[in-house]
């Protein structure tokens, strides 16, 4: 083999080890292409997993021009939404769906949200995902706050339900694919939140899977790309109907602290982590929790059918999530019946009330902070068990405070 041909072999071997890369947008690149589809059998052909990846544009009402990228890792079925601040509309494996029905029946383009709507409520406008991001600027309720305007004075500003970034479209996404085992696969993508004279915040996330599998992560970092220091809030609005929300169904984590968030919840705290059915013009009912974690600072919680033999569980740090909200808004079918299971660096009140808490965190300049969730979907009484396990080894004998009124909010 001459010179020539050992270098041209070699340069085959380098590449058969690089990650496979897909552009499904970009902005710096000006590339939108409809209708992609990433192939397991074309890219991993020793991979025993039929995954795919496929990306298409919905059309027709409120969501014309949304794109959707569906992940099916061969038994997982992850539909994410770039047009949406990358949120995920849902999760499916077999009969077992990670979403809700909401009365919000299309995939709607940001484009028809207006956030200051019914008194900065029309984030709901849009509210149908699986797991949808609050923030980055501020999340929470919406209300007054005061910031320093470009001529260096204090100012009143309105702050709307939980922010922006789930009305923000992705400008950059991507596939990225191991060749190696265990082949896992990557969508990637960034979204900005910026501002002349605000904030300059960045969202990188990698949503990532292991074909055949029945887990898959989150892994969001989130930069200041000020030269100033900037306020930031993330929450992870999780949410969850039928199959696992039901009669019957229970939530559980390990528990150092509940709180409830106003009067309404503190009337349903002896049965906080259970559910009812359906209840017309049921009010919905909010917890603050602080979760208890394993030496690695670890925590695990889940939702989990009447019978317990389904459940969804998510595990993370609680040094990147110290705060999780429990909401439950158990309505009638036809006005949303969910429940939320939200790990966040604080808690749903307005960003003037978290501060005086202390549950603002700030980002200097160019610095970035990350947050990773694993998420599984358990079927059978055995997996369920396992984890119920898991939940009960971090716990220990140490049973949690139980606050019977809320915190104070001003």
């Amino acid at each position: 083999m001459g010179l020539g041909a050992s270098f041209l072999a070699v340069l085959a071997l380098l590449q058969a080890e690089e990650p496979f890369r897909r552009t499904l947008t970009s902005a710096e690149r000006n590339l939108d292409p409809e209708g992609v589809e990433v192939r397991g059998s074309e890219v991993t052909p020793d991979c025993p997993a039929a995954w795919s990846v496929r990306k298409s544009r919905l059309r027709g009402g409120k969501q014309e021009g949304v794109d959707l990228v569906v992940v099916d890792n061969g038994k997982l079925r992850i539909a994410v939404v770039p047009t949406r601040g990358l949120g995920i509309l849902s999760v499916t494996m077999g009969d077992l769906r990670l979403g809700w029905d909401s009365p919000v029946r299309q995939v709607v383009h940001p484009k028809f949200v207006n956030l200051q709507a019914r008194g900065g409520l029309g984030w709901l406008d849009g509210f149908n995902e699986w797991l949808v991001r609050c923030g980055l600027e501020s999340c929470g309720h919406p209300g007054t706050d005061r910031f320093v305007n470009n001529v260096g004075d204090e100012a009143a500003m309105e702050l709307t339900l939980h922010g922006k970034i789930a009305n923000i479209p992705a400008h950059e996404v991507e596939v990225v694919v191991d060749r190696k085992p265990p082949y896992r696969v990557r969508l990637r993508g960034r979204v900005e939140e910026r501002m002349f004279h605000g904030p300059k915040l960045e969202l990188e996330t990698e949503i990532s899977t292991e074909p055949g599998s029945s887990s898959f992560r989150v892994a969001d970092s989130v930069s200041n790309r000020a030269a100033v220091e900037q306020e930031f809030q993330v929450l992870y609005h999780c949410n969850f109907g039928r199959p696992l929300l039901e009669e019957g169904a229970l939530f559980a984590a390990p528990l150092e602290r509940v709180t409830p968030f106003n009067a309404r919840a503190a009337t349903g705290l002896r049965d906080f982590a259970g559910y009812a059915a359906p209840v017309q013009g049921f009010v919905e009912q909010v917890y603050c929790i602080r979760p208890r974690a394993d030496a690695e600072g670890r925590t695990v919680a889940v939702l989990r059918n009447r019978a317990g033999d389904r459940a969804a569980s998510m595990t993370y740090s609680i040094r990147e999530l110290p705060c999780f909200t429990l909401w439950k808004n158990t309505a009638a079918e036809a006005d949303g019946y969910v429940t939320g299971l939200e790990p966040g660096t604080g808690f749903p009140s307005n960003r003037r009330i978290e501060r005086k808490h202390g549950r603002v965190p700030r980002l200097g300049p160019g610095e970035t902070r990350r947050f990773t969730i694993d998420f599984g979907l358990h079927a059978g009484a055995g997996e369920v068990r396992a984890v119920a396990e898991r939940i009960a080894a971090i716990q220990g004998e140490r049973p949690p405070v139980i606050d019977p009124e809320p915190e104070k909010k001003e």
